[in-house]
């Protein structure tokens, strides 16, 4: 493609937050790669928000395809506002006839996307797409149609913080009594689908065990859908933790992480982000598995889970076991996750991984 194809470039992502996460470095490195003048990114409005200070980006557009963006009159209408932009190249890892579609009508006259897209008919260069890697080397794949490997280019995971955002999250902390040179975990529960949630009694007895062995702070993130989840843990553990709740917005959601020693998750968007703002993680899989491709992309990470023939579940898991035993929750251990956040904190994980993008696993 000439220079002036890529003057201005837009990459669609319209899944999941965690998903437009892990795009982040497909779009770090088309900035990087080829001759941009202007780059925007068309994504969910939770992800514009959490990405709307991202210095590889240009603009973002914001499709609310489940709101007033949804059905057909909403995707004409959007495809209307980016037609206005006049994008001269389009790049979507989103798999969707939906997404495909909207490029299309934009008309945006080159168009890139997967083989295995259901709108695979509507680009013009398509790749193909590997189940097997890991989602950050499956988006980095529609290069492909270009002759660029996933091997070729900067894989890590960035999100930089603006500096007036991570003061402002630093005086919302303070005034919670968070902050100065004490020990700081984070501690993510929630998530839209019930069996890839550890239990609330697991995650309540960490917290008592992080308070009895050191001096610190626990705080307890999550949205305004995981409120009930984060209550139950607070009364069960005593209200030895902090809830985050309703306290700091998307936008401030990286740089409250950025004070965490060692963040604690289930496998959800925000361990992603832990892993672009280079917080050791421990991860929780419970309904789900690493071979889906969503584990956390770095070596300083341990997944902790259970090797059940069971499992996953499902691609995204379930809203509820379907064997009636949820022996995924429960039998990851407290213990066995505290071990797991010990051998973090003292720097013992990465264990001859250091320049790889690959946890250790626990089960």
């Amino acid at each position: 493609m000439s220079a002036a194809r890529w003057e201005n470039v837009l990459i669609l992502q319209t899944s999941f937050l965690g998903d437009t996460v892990l795009t982040l470095p497909l779009i770090s490195e088309v900035r990087h790669r080829y001759p941009v003048k202007k780059l925007s990114v068309l994504c969910l409005p939770p992800s514009g928000e959490l990405l709307q200070d991202h210095p590889a980006i240009d603009e973002i557009i914001t499709y609310d395809k489940k709101n007033s963006d949804r059905g057909w009159q909403g995707l004409r209408r959007s495809a209307g506002r980016v037609r206005e932009k006049q994008f001269t190249v389009a790049l979507t890892p989103h798999k969707s006839l939906r997404s495909a579609l909207l490029l299309y009508l934009a008309g945006i006259p080159h168009r890139i996307g997967f083989r295995e897209s259901r709108g695979w008919f509507l680009f013009q260069q398509r790749a193909e797409r590997n189940p097997r890697l890991h989602d950050v080397e499956r988006n980095l794949s529609v290069l492909q149609a270009f002759g660029v490997r996933p091997d070729d280019c900067r894989r890590t995971i960035d999100m930089p913080v603006a500096p007036a955002v991570q003061q402002t999250v630093d005086e919302k902390l303070r005034a919670l009594g968070v902050g100065g040179r004490e020990l700081i975990f984070g501690v993510n529960p929630g998530s839209v689908w019930p069996t890839k949630r550890w239990s609330p009694a697991g995650f309540a007895a960490l917290i008592r065990m992080l308070r009895e062995k050191h001096d610190c702070q626990v705080l307890l993130f999550g949205g305004s859908d995981d409120a009930a989840v984060v209550q139950d843990i607070q009364h069960r553990c005593g209200d030895a933790a902090i809830s985050l709740v309703g306290r700091i917005g998307l936008r401030e959601l990286a740089a409250a992480i950025s004070r965490c020693r060692v963040f604690v998750t289930n496998d959800r968007g925000r361990m992603h982000i832990a892993v672009a703002r280079q917080i050791p993680i421990v991860a929780v899989f419970c309904a789900t598995t690493p071979d889906l491709g969503f584990y956390p992309y770095t070596s300083e990470a341990i997944v902790v889970q259970r090797d059940l023939g069971c499992r996953p579940c499902a691609s995204h898991g379930g809203r509820r076991c379907p064997l009636g035993t949820e022996d995924c929750i429960r039998q990851i251990s407290p213990q066995t996750v505290m071990q797991a956040v010990e051998k973090l904190l003292h720097g013992d994980a990465a264990d001859g991984r250091a320049s790889s993008f690959q946890p250790e696993f626990v089960t």
